[in-house]
């Protein structure tokens, strides 16, 4: 077994994920300013098994809700440690949905999904479009209701970003993706397609 990865390192290739990928390729707009004012909580989570994860997106649900925004806005849970089998993971949203819910935080804060292995419903393991959701380590983003819907009124083209980033995957392509990749479900990715074990 590989010794766990150092708590910097991984925020570290967080952060290089977020400047190449997500800003670097315009993938997402609203992900600029929050990470140029340092309002994301990054978070190294040392967690190796589904339930001490789920122990820690308890607390740090708690803490997003209770923070000052103008502080922290976002938070990204990283696990390199936990649900590395993309299976595995997304079978975990459900639960991280149902821990929403159980905190009374629906419609309060959501939960975008990413992983390194990212599949979404009908795609091939290699489809570039499944980028959209890769990451460098598996990860839960933390966002604010108030702030996703504050951006997206805010950008006019709100509505377009699925469409540009798909073209802009598809001519990057594998190849040329920067690594490491990704980008996020509040981002222009297409609400109507969920991930791989998705009906």
């Amino acid at each position: 077994m590989n010794p766990p990865l150092a708590p910097e390192d991984v925020i570290r290739a967080t952060r290089v994920w977020i400047e190449h990928a997500v800003i670097g390729l315009n993938l997402c707009p609203f992900a600029k300013a929050v990470y140029v004012k340092e309002q994301i909580r990054y978070v190294a989570s040392p967690a190796t098994t589904a339930d001490e994860l789920l122990t820690e997106l308890e607390r740090e649900l708690r803490y997003l809700a209770q923070a000052d925004p103008a502080e922290v806005d976002t938070t990204l849970l990283i696990h390199p440690q936990a649900l590395t089998d993309f299976l595995e993971y997304n079978d975990f949203l459900d639960v991280a949905d149902r821990a929403v819910r159980r905190l009374r935080l629906a419609g309060v804060i959501q939960i975008a999904s990413f992983h390194p292995d990212y599949r979404f419903a009908g795609t091939a393991a290699d489809d570039v479009t499944n980028y959209t959701n890769r990451s460098p380590y598996p990860m839960l983003h933390l966002l604010r209701e108030a702030s996703v819907a504050r951006a997206v009124a805010a950008f006019p083209d709100a509505g377009e970003i699925y469409g540009r980033n798909m073209e802009t995957l598809r001519r990057v392509g594998v190849e040329g993706w920067p690594k490491p990749a990704g980008a996020g479900r509040e981002c222009g990715t297409d609400p109507n397609r969920g991930p791989l074990s998705d009906p």
